[in-house]
């Protein structure tokens, strides 16, 4: 209910213990959410929604055992959802949307047998969804739309006999859609954009085996070409034996003049002297121990490496299934680029290390944090006041134009968020993370792939970076995504005042940075 609150949520009301709904919903509270709420034993709706609260999910919710209405959407919270949510069994209305939730949907929200609305739409959540969902027998509306989710929808959806209202769009999902009511009488906009769903009314057919009277010959014809495949095998074996055996023959001495040659580099490292090795990076990092993580993205965990009094940022990148990292010489090849870049705004990179356990990049560390972050934490987002802020766009905007006209090819970052935009301790703004970056000749105007985060990027092309810088000089002046001005059409967007998406949590700005942040929104405006 709007009443015009601001500041903090009092931690005394943690004391009304026989308060039974709590409505502070579409005001302008800030902070965290009081871990005092974990006295309210009584507690049945609790409305938080369309408010500027920040921090992580508060595990304190899980003590409220008679919840049976929670709306925490369209705030700031961030980290994963707590799995303690899975203790409030008497939930029956589940609303977490338009928040920076991230991670995996935990398993124990299939726990709440009487949930019957289930939104986590607008977040960044990752991984498959659980197949455990598919338990809740009475939930009527389910919106997991607008996340990074992957993997298949799980088939056991389909004993979601209450199931009426289904939105899955906007994520990476692929396969057959489960065949049920829910799905089939979905719009397309529901199912839309997604990896590769098929099935029902998405007008695409799921690839299957096609009955034939030629299966059995099919079949014989598959096994002769696995044994020829082995034959063929076998005789290279034999022949580079024989080739093996002549050599050694002829110089007996082989093993003792070249042994380096016939073993594999334990990595391999450009652009610093020689001086740091993998070893030194396993021990520092303890063997990649959590303890020094300091950031997970979608291509790798980013850790804190201290080597001979110097610190740094050591990404780790994750192993895929699809072999993206096989034709290494080409990675290779594309990361040495990378090495030679020297711009004041963007990361340096010194070097990336191949081994048979993991692949790394080692980055210079920045001590700031992410944009993000800063955001998210309203101390420090206060802090970034606006000269600080309209500088940070700048000093982004070089980096693009570095990385677009004054390298030898130009690269693309293809994945720009608020998340790889670093900060120094002068508040100094850097880009980072070119872990899905590719060179793109010049004569290349497209790609057929897609990467990057959700509600930054548009379809991969040399323009992506252009609507990435967008996206984030919004999110900077706004002081949060701008999901719903991205969704809003040109005219409504015309008519939103300049007050309405400047960050409410700073002074207005002196008259020459208002000038320079309108012109800002101008331009994006202008180019929308």
């Amino acid at each position: 209910m709007s009443s015009n609150l601001s500041g903090k949520i009092s931690t005394e009301l943690g004391g009304a213990t026989n308060l039974v709904r709590l409505n502070l919903s579409s005001n302008h509270l800030v902070g965290e959410i009081p871990t005092s709420f974990e006295r309210l034993s009584s507690l049945v709706n609790l409305y938080l929604d369309d408010n500027k609260l920040s921090g992580r999910f508060p595990k304190s919710l899980g003590n409220l055992h008679n919840l049976e209405e929670l709306n925490l959407a369209q705030n700031s919270l961030t980290g994963s959802i707590d799995e303690t949510l899975g203790e409030c069994l008497k939930l029956r209305i589940l609303n977490l949307s338009n928040n920076f939730f991230e991670g995996a949907i935990p398993v124990p929200i299939s726990k709440l047998k009487s949930l019957d609305y289930l939104d986590l739409s607008h977040n960044n959540l990752t991984g498959r969804i659980p197949s455990q969902l598919g338990g809740l027998k009475v939930l009527q509306t389910l919106n997991l739309s607008h996340n990074n989710l992957s993997g298949s929808v799980p088939s056991s959806f389909t004993e979601m006999l209450s199931l009426t209202t289904v939105d899955v769009s906007f994520n990476q999902l692929e396969g057959p859609l489960p065949k049920m009511r829910a799905f089939e009488d979905a719009p397309k906009e529901a199912l839309g954009h997604n990896k590769g769903l098929c099935g029902n009314n998405t007008g695409l057919d799921c690839p299957t085996m096609q009955p034939t009277n030629h299966g059995h010959k099919k079949k014989v014809s598959f096994v002769i070409l696995i044994i020829l495949l082995a034959l063929g095998i076998m005789l290279l074996v034999v022949f580079m034996a024989v080739v093996f055996l002549c050599l050694h023959k002829r110089n007996p001495n082989l093993e003792n003049v070249r042994p380096q040659e016939t073993r594999a580099k334990p990595f391999t490292i450009w652009s610093y002297d020689g001086k740091m090795v993998y070893e030194r990076i396993i021990e520092a990092l303890d063997d990649f121990d959590s303890r020094h993580v300091v950031g997970v993205g979608g291509y790798g965990t980013v850790y804190k490496a201290e080597l001979s009094s110097e610190v740094y940022a050591v990404k780790k990148i994750h192993a895929t299934e699809d072999g993206e990292m096989q034709n290494l010489k080409s990675f290779e090849n594309e990361i040495r680029a990378l090495t030679e870049i020297r711009q004041q705004n963007i990361v340096k990179l010194y070097g990336f290390c191949s081994h048979s356990c993991h692949s790394i990049l080692v980055y210079e560390f920045l001590s700031g944090g992410s944009l993000r972050n800063i955001l998210n934490h309203v101390e420090q987002a206060v802090e970034f006041d606006w000269n600080k802020r309209v500088t940070a766009v700048k000093s982004i905007a070089k980096a693009l134009s570095y990385m677009h006209h004054d390298c030898s090819q130009p690269i693309i970052h293809r994945d720009l968020s608020s998340n790889n935009v670093l900060f120094d301790s002068e508040w100094v703004a850097h880009v980072s993370d070119f872990g899905t970056a590719r060179l793109l000749k010049p004569d290349s105007s497209n790609w057929t792939s897609f990467a990057g985060s959700f509600g930054y990027t548009m379809e991969v092309n040399e323009k992506c970076d252009v609507y990435s810088f967008g996206v984030v000089t919004l999110e900077v002046i706004m002081g949060k995504h701008p999901r719903d001005i991205l969704l809003t059409s040109i005219d409504d967007m015309n008519a939103i005042s300049r007050t309405e998406i400047l960050d409410q949590r700073l002074p207005p700005p002196t008259k020459q940075t208002a000038n320079e942040v309108e012109l800002l929104v101008e331009v994006i405006k202008e180019n929308a």
